[in-house]
């Protein structure tokens, strides 16, 4: 087997020999990879090689961004001064880094207003162009017409 590390001389030895070596320096012994011919094998501290590994994760974990989403409700009949007030939590939302979903909600018959429902939530989305894009177009789904407007960096 190849065996590889840092107090180790780089080279071809033994499976005995290898892990005599290992003893010797009170480390592990572990198959880096098994389908090289000969395999590879590494002398390390395996705990300190997992307390490594999982601080690792821990930290690209924290790096993560968490997105959130916030929703705002509209009707198809909504008035000037309900949309504005939704207008100004929704820039809000978008000042702050979270990505928008507005939604106008067709009650029973209402749904023949789709026209009315994209228009309005077209409207919303050139009222705050300054301070997000689209990211999705408004979609009609079952009841609802769906739009996802995303925050400008």
């Amino acid at each position: 087997m190849r065996l590889v590390g840092e107090n180790v001389e780089d080279g071809i030895f033994p499976v005995r020999e290898a892990i005599n070596m290992a003893k010797e320096q009170e480390l592990d012994l572990v198959e880096i990879s098994p389908t090289a011919n000969p395999p590879v094998c590494k002398v390390i501290d395996y705990k300190k090689f997992l307390f490594d590994r999982k601080k690792k994760q821990k930290e690209i974990k924290a790096k993560t961004v968490k997105v959130i989403v916030k929703e705002i409700r509209l009707g198809p009949h909504t008035d000037d001064h309900d949309f504005n007030f939704k207008l100004k939590h929704a820039e809000k939302f978008l000042q702050d880094g979270a990505k928008v979903k507005v939604d106008v909600f067709f009650k029973g018959r209402s749904i023949i207003y789709k026209d009315k429902g994209e228009i309005i939530l077209l409207r919303f989305a050139q009222e705050l162009e300054e301070f997000g894009k689209v990211e999705q177009m408004p979609k009609l789904e079952g009841k609802r017409m769906i739009m996802i407007l995303t925050p400008k960096k």
